[in-house]
């Protein structure tokens, strides 16, 4: 009897220590894993936020990056991470859209991931240089439809951001052309003003710098509202193309299974840092609009990420665009 009441005493002091060293999320440093090399857009908005999210959390935000197969290698190893908040995978509309439909991924982008929310949106331009005749949108719809034959349609790489919406704009206009592929978005612009191309799809904020001198003339921006960085410029409604909407937007997903808390926590952080004025600043020197209210919310992304894939896939099959072909 004294043994057992002994074992008892024992059993019920091992379950309160068990309470009493148990800490709540987070405990050690976080890993934000960007799928590109450092010092590219993705890894410098990562890098932006990490500071006031380490503030809020009281842990260390380091800033990972896992480079390779446009961006997979890094959300896949996200994927198949521990499921406990400390591995968190930022990304954007290609490593999390168009992915799923160009490449074979081992991963399910919509299954596999819990989202925290999206923190960066960046619409897009069309433009062309100061070659093509066209003042407007409705002009240079006219030249296109006109020459054919003239048209040089250049993109940052095949399956990107520039090459996607350049076939939407065209597939408006119920016409197909052959794109010029560069390596990266400078090389397209490069190409653009000097004439190899005349007719590009670029992000607002790669756009500006040629812009504001007049070495490039822009027609419409793919948004339902105009950009401060460039608010001369009609956006995809006010030109002419109602719902032309495209953009690079940015978030953060954690691994499905993580703890509903430690994930709320993550999402809290991040609204956080997107108060920042610091952060406000530089994410508005670099073009990139800020969700408001509800739009950084969990469930904000998990809507708008569903969409995006239900809008973006059946238009890259329909291209014919794979990698793995």
């Amino acid at each position: 009897m004294k043994v057992q009441f002994m074992v008892g005493i024992c059993a019920v002091a091992c379950g309160f220590s068990s309470i009493s060293v148990a800490q709540p999320w987070p405990t050690k440093s976080i890993s934000i894993v960007v799928p590109f090399s450092a010092g590219g857009p993705t890894d410098t908005l990562a890098r932006i936020i990490s500071e006031p999210m380490r503030r809020f959390l009281g842990q260390t935000v380091v800033v990972d990056n896992v480079t390779g197969a446009g961006g997979t290698i890094g959300v896949g190893r996200v994927a198949r991470a521990a499921p406990d908040g400390y591995t968190v995978s930022v990304g954007h509309w290609g490593t999390h859209v168009v992915n799923g439909a160009y490449y074979d991924l081992n991963y399910d982008l919509l299954k596999d991931f819990e989202p925290v929310g999206m923190f960066a949106d960046n619409p897009q331009v069309v433009v062309s240089n100061n070659a093509v005749p066209a003042k407007n949108l409705k002009e240079l719809v006219t030249w296109i439809k006109g020459n054919p034959d003239k048209l040089k349609f250049g993109t940052g790489g095949i399956g990107g951001a520039s090459h996607m919406s350049g076939i939407y704009f065209m597939n408006r206009l119920g016409m197909k052309t052959e794109y010029i592929a560069y390596r990266g978005g400078a090389p397209a612009m490069a190409a653009l003003l000097g004439g190899e191309v005349n007719v590009y799809v670029t992000q607002v904020a790669s756009a500006v710098p040629q812009l504001r001198p007049g070495k490039i003339r822009g027609y419409m921006v793919t948004a339902a509202k105009r950009q401060s960085a460039a608010p001369d410029i009609p956006t995809a409604d006010e030109a002419g193309m109602p719902g032309l909407y495209t953009s690079v937007w940015h978030a953060l997903w954690v691994p499905r299974g993580t703890p509903k808390d430690t994930n709320m926590k993550l999402n809290a952080a991040l609204v956080e840092a997107m108060k920042d004025s610091n952060v406000r600043k530089r994410f508005a020197d670099l073009g990139q609009d800020i969700p408001a209210g509800e739009g950084l919310s969990q469930q904000a992304l998990s809507r708008h990420h569903k969409a995006e894939i239900d809008k973006w896939w059946p238009i890259i099959k329909a291209a014919g665009l794979r990698a793995n072909k």
